[in-house]
């Protein structure tokens, strides 16, 4: 498939903003239960602040994958069947309750007496997680609910999509903390390494996965003869076609080599190294650097992920006499 700078953009920023509220709204629960010291409600406020931004950015990316903008509220009106639609609902839902996540702390409304439990704050952040784990999975079902697309079509898909927000969210809570709550930037590198390495383990089951794939479909399928060799020697189209274009990137395979190595150093190796750093070190900005590097890579595997997958249809168009 030929990757969309815009779509990479949106779901590498949401992923990240997403998996920075978790982190948040998980402070505020340990911090209910005792296990952490309180927290200013000041670092909640300018957090849910981050979380909109990242959430804002990945909204206008997105707007430059629609080849009519203003018609873009239809993309909600199948939500009974698809995917898509469902994520264009959910999402401004999250960055609703984001902002109440947010605004709740800067007013500090919180109940007189009774369990911490019923804090507003605890109930709207619960809420909102929700909502955050739902388009998490929303996202990630749009692609692996194609079929035909052997790479995407499977729940590691949604899976990734899960462990890579959730691990560069939290790499990014790290930062913000070594500013901002300098008590909570170790518990958060401490976090964000971990869940590093562990989507690194499930970004790496889908790449030994999809390198054993065999195409389902070949030439002699395609036009239903069984001669062992067929040679196609024309494309069927001289010039290009929104086929060409939008089903094949036209990269070599040593690119796509290439990428993957790229996306997994600096996507895992490199951050792991400048989180360790900062946790042995307390070097506060390892944790900044450990985020860049890694949102850096994430673009790289965006883009590996959607250049990976083979459509059908190139067995067709990607011959040229």
């Amino acid at each position: 498939m030929q990757p969309a700078f815009s779509v990479i953009f949106l779901t590498t920023l949401l992923g990240a903003g997403q998996g920075l509220f978790l982190a948040l709204y998980a402070v505020e629960l340990l911090t209910r239960l005792g296990w952490l010291a309180p927290v200013e409600p000041r670092f909640f406020v300018i957090g849910a602040v981050l979380v909109l931004l990242m959430l804002v950015l990945g909204l206008v990316a997105s707007t430059f994958h629609l080849g009519r903008p203003e018609r873009g509220w239809r993309a909600a009106a199948r939500w009974r069947t698809s995917w898509l639609s469902r994520e264009v609902i959910v999402l401004p839902l999250v960055m609703t309750a984001v902002f109440a996540y947010g605004a709740a702390h800067a007013t500090g409304w919180t109940p007189a007496a009774g369990p911490a439990w019923t804090a507003p704050t605890v109930l709207i952040g619960a809420a909102a997680a929700l909502l955050v784990l739902a388009l998490f999975v929303c996202t990630g079902m749009i692609y692996a609910c194609v079929k035909f697309l052997q790479e995407w079509a499977t729940p590691l898909t949604v899976l990734n999509y899960f462990l890579l927000g959730l691990a560069s969210g939290t790499t990014l809570a790290a930062a913000y903390a070594a500013l901002a709550a300098p008590a909570l930037a170790a518990p958060f590198g401490q976090a964000a390494l971990l869940l590093t390495v562990v989507a690194l383990i499930s970004r790496a089951a889908s790449l030994l996965r999809n390198g054993r794939l065999r195409p389902v479909s070949t030439l002699q399928t395609a036009i239903g003869i069984k001669h062992p060799r067929i040679v196609q020697i024309s494309q069927g189209f001289m010039g290009g076609s929104f086929n060409t274009r939008e089903f094949f990137h036209g990269r070599s395979r040593q690119l796509l080599r290439s990428v993957k190595w790229v996306f997994l150093l600096l996507a895992f190796a490199v951050p792991a190294l400048l989180l360790a750093i900062g946790l042995l070190g307390a070097v506060p900005a390892a944790f900044a650097a450990a985020f860049v590097c890694q949102y850096v890579g994430l673009l790289a595997e965006r883009w590996f992920f959607f250049a990976q997958a083979n459509h059908p249809q190139n067995l067709y168009y990607q011959a040229i006499a």
